[in-house]
């Protein structure tokens, strides 16, 4: 199941898609954690040192190499050169499943040990010195983007991306790749915007989505967020200790974690599994080609030169029963 925490800056999606990752490992769960916000403090709050979350493989620098492994053989891709960051896959495509081994985790996975679990982290990478002024974050991201319109994933296999903050997942099609997106929200009036926002922005795509209100103290609190985001709320979070030693860099183990916190992660997965059944591949596929075509208008095929529609494979479908299917060499 592929998840997605979004919200305002400092509403602590960080702090909760980290603990969502340790709650799906501590189940043995295989788990992919992708850190895609401007602000790279994923790998920290799963435990890096400073010193090695510096280190981290950036997806954005290793663009190239991903497109060239992805377009595997198709036809309709001529070179790594002409794929964009919503370039669709297509027959003769490498597609990407959680639990393999392949040259883009050997190049842009970290693995991360957790209590005795292994998870996949993966990172944007940070702005560096070259691209203040001249780039978007938009661009890191797209490596993401590229990743997940090629992920095939089944059940009980999780991958976990921590978004950019508040409106900005809406800059590219990427929010539509998700099978659950948990809106972090905090009991105030700028909290619940973003969700409001959020709401309005994805209410034509299908876009399943639940809100955890976090740093709750009080009754009226949930009140406020009952109120104001109505049904949609599926959990609230307040102070933990255990939250509080691990921004300190020095968290317990993590069956340590208070038991109302850890009722509340098992809400969440249920909630995300629960959307197995309902998936529609066609309509992703639809999707990812839709802003594809978006994208190509705007802007993608003057920057390649060549007519990006092209691309699409009318009779491709990206579905589950794809993992059988044989591997471009």
């Amino acid at each position: 199941m592929k998840t997605a925490f979004v919200g305002k800056g400092g509403s602590g999606k960080t702090t909760l898609s980290s603990l969502f990752v340790r709650h799906l490992a501590a189940t043995g769960a295989p788990v992919i954690a992708i850190d895609a916000d401007i602000n790279q403090h994923l790998g920290a709050a799963l435990g890096l040192d400073d010193e090695t979350s510096a280190r981290l493989p950036a997806m954005g620098a290793r663009l190239p190499m991903i497109k060239d492994y992805l377009r595997g053989s198709n036809p309709r891709i001529a070179s790594a050169d002409t794929m964009v960051k919503t370039t669709p896959p297509g027959e003769g495509s490498r597609l990407l499943r959680v639990r393999e081994n392949n040259p883009v985790y050997d190049a842009c996975a970290h693995p991360v040990e957790l209590d005795g679990s292994t998870v996949r982290l993966m990172v944007t990478g940070p702005f560096t010195e070259a691209d203040l002024g001249v780039a978007c974050y938009h661009s890191k991201t797209g490596a993401v983007e590229l990743c997940l319109n090629h992920l095939v994933d089944g059940r009980d296999e999780y991958v976990v991306v921590d978004m950019t903050a508040g409106s900005d997942s809406f800059a590219s099609g990427m929010f539509t790749r998700f099978d659950m997106t948990f809106l972090v929200a905090e009991p105030t009036r700028k909290g619940v915007s973003v969700y409001r926002q959020y709401k309005e922005y994805a209410r034509d795509f299908g876009v399943a989505l639940h809100v955890i209100g976090n740093k709750v103290q009080g009754p009226d609190d949930i009140d406020f967020l009952h109120q104001e985001v109505g049904d949609d709320l599926l959990v609230t979070v307040g102070h933990s200790d255990w939250v509080r030693s691990m921004e300190k860099g020095r968290p317990p183990r993590f069956d340590l974690l208070e038991d109302v916190n850890r009722a509340a992660l098992h809400t969440l997965q249920k909630a995300a599994d629960a959307t197995y059944g309902t998936r529609d591949w066609e309509r992703y596929t639809r999707q990812t080609v839709q802003f594809h075509l978006r994208n190509a208008k705007s802007w993608g095929n003057e920057r390649t030169g060549i007519d990006l529609a092209t691309q699409v494979d009318p009779a491709f479908v990206l579905r589950e029963q794809s993992v059988d299917a044989p591997q471009p060499v």
